[in-house]
């Protein structure tokens, strides 16, 4: 029998209570008093802002404990802000949503970018700690280039004479992306094996070390910036929660291979599609996905059947999505073929569609995909949408103040359109120009054009009145007994926060 069958329900509480306060922790707790006096004297430190109840934040606790363990002993500080007991601390900095992560260098702070894994918390911070460019020597050469995923040193006779200022720059500028080091030591560039001036990129994936090919001369801070993101992703790799950002900043495409990672098929799918990876590396970037964990990215990408290896191309500047035929096979030829006429614009998107309304029950116009473009882009009216996903809270609390909006223009319905669309139900036509990153997003089309303006004002009635009344083109005059409109909508005529739809 297990011990803990044998402990009454109080006494677990309390030894779980003692066991939690016993076990030490290098994440410092920072309250209002403490803060300042911290982390304005510190020279890099990284702060937590959270909430109890987030779950996000319960998810990060394990990590944030493990990196800071780690990162204590490399005199590096990780520090903690219980937003609910320090609430006034938090409204201070501004800090909006859970958790928040800050870098503060002597008390100046920057967003931290980096991984919410221990290892990705350890390996961030480590950069931050070091100077933009590292020196590098014979003795450290090795080290440096197994540092990161993506190091880049140049190796130069002097650290005033090209390209070594436009290499400083660019390593300033992508101090939290890359790892840049800079050797004049003999020694280090004979080991390299490099005639100077060179600038070497060395990886842990593809090809581990490439050569800037062009007259090195010449580079430019801008020209190195762009090299270096071209290798910096690979040819064939998963894509998870965790980089998917490097993906979405790039401008190409984006070709996902959803598979089920249990099954052998795995491996033999991912290598049969790497030479067409390698193909079109220059023009679509190739992934793999964890279809069982990602299962509604599939779904949002308009994959219909739970069937891997699936495969689909999305345009992540329109947020288009061309998913390959789920009846055939996931298979080199087919891929190949499937790409080519994707890049050849011989390929339709998929649109995915709720059924058309069969009548409006409310003065709030239910627009779903198949009628967006009849509907806002009808010349002879004003149209104000909002972009919102069913399951977004900040929605759900704008959703009677913009009921209330439709309302008070209803007189007008035929010279204005107030909207809604779920816009995870829903794709957007290629027409619009313009994909939704959060929710709710409000946009507004005057009559007669097809720019779309993008509201970003409090989201109280009487704003979103003004709003309209402001930039509509066609006269909205009211009937004189229309009353008059009161703000009762509370806690939403302060700033609202965006919800992201995360990979």
């Amino acid at each position: 029998m297990r011990l803990t069958t044998l402990l009454a329900p109080s006494l677990l509480a309390f030894l779980s209570v003692v066991s939690a306060d016993d076990v030490p922790s290098d994440v410092i707790n920072l309250t209002t008093s403490t803060f300042l006096p911290i982390v304005e004297k510190e020279p890099l430190i990284l702060v937590e802002f959270f909430a109890p109840w987030c779950g996000h934040c319960k998810a990060l606790a394990p990590q944030y404990e493990e990196a800071a363990s780690i990162l204590k002993g490399r005199n590096i500080k990780i520090a903690k802000v219980d937003c609910v007991d320090e609430a006034d601390l938090c409204q201070a900095n501004g800090i909006q949503g859970y958790p928040t992560l800050r870098v503060y260098r002597y008390g100046q702070a920057t967003d931290y970018q980096g991984p919410r894994k221990a290892d990705g918390i350890v390996a961030y911070m480590t950069k931050q700690a070091l100077p933009a460019v590292s020196e590098v020597t014979a003795t450290n050469l090795e080290e440096i280039k197994a540092a990161d995923n993506v190091v880049v040193v140049a190796y130069v006779s002097s650290t005033t004479d090209a390209p070594a200022p436009a290499f400083s720059a660019a390593a300033e500028k992508h101090r939290d992306d890359y790892l840049f080091g800079l050797s004049t030591d003999k020694d280090a560039i004979a080991a390299a094996k490099v005639t100077p001036p060179a600038v070497v990129v060395y990886r842990r994936f593809d090809e581990p070390s490439v050569t800037y090919p062009f007259p090195i001369q010449d580079m430019t801070a801008a020209d190195l910036e762009d090299w270096v993101k071209e290798l910096a992703i690979p040819t064939l790799a998963e894509v998870t929660s965790e980089n998917y950002a490097v993906y979405a900043q790039s401008t190409k495409p984006l070709a996902y291979i959803f598979l089920d990672p249990t099954t052998e098929q795995k491996e033999t799918t991912v290598a049969a599609i790497r030479p067409v990876a390698s193909k079109y590396k220059s023009k679509v970037n190739f992934v793999w996905i964890d279809a069982i964990k990602f299962g509604d990215h599939a779904k949002a990408l308009n994959l219909a059947e739970v069937k891997w290896p699936s495969f689909v191309i999305q345009d992540l500047g329109k947020q288009l999505k061309y998913p390959f035929d789920q009846s055939k096979e996931v298979e080199a030829a087919g891929v190949e073929e499937f790409v080519s006429s994707y890049l050849d614009g011989k390929l339709e998107p998929s649109l995915k569609s709720q059924p058309v309304p069969a009548e409006q029950l409310e003065n709030v116009y239910d627009l779903v995909g198949k009628e967006f473009e009849r509907i806002v882009f009808d010349d002879s009216k004003d149209v104000f949408v909002e972009f919102y996903a069913s399951w977004c809270g900040h929605c759900k609390r704008l959703k009677p103040t913009w009921d209330s909006l439709a309302d008070h223009f209803a007189p007008v319905n035929d010279s204005l359109t107030i909207a809604k669309f779920e816009a995870q139900e829903n794709d957007l036509p290629p027409s619009v120009g313009f994909s939704i990153a959060g929710f709710p997003t409000l946009k507004f089309k005057k009559a007669g054009t097809r720019d779309f303006i993008e509201y970003e004002g409090d989201r109280s009635l009487e704003s979103l009145i003004a709003f309209i009344e402001e930039n509509a083109a066609n006269s909205l005059k009211l009937p004189s007994s229309q009353p008059h409109v009161a703000d009762d909508s509370g806690d939403l005529a302060q700033g609202v926060l965006d919800d992201h739809d995360e990979l």
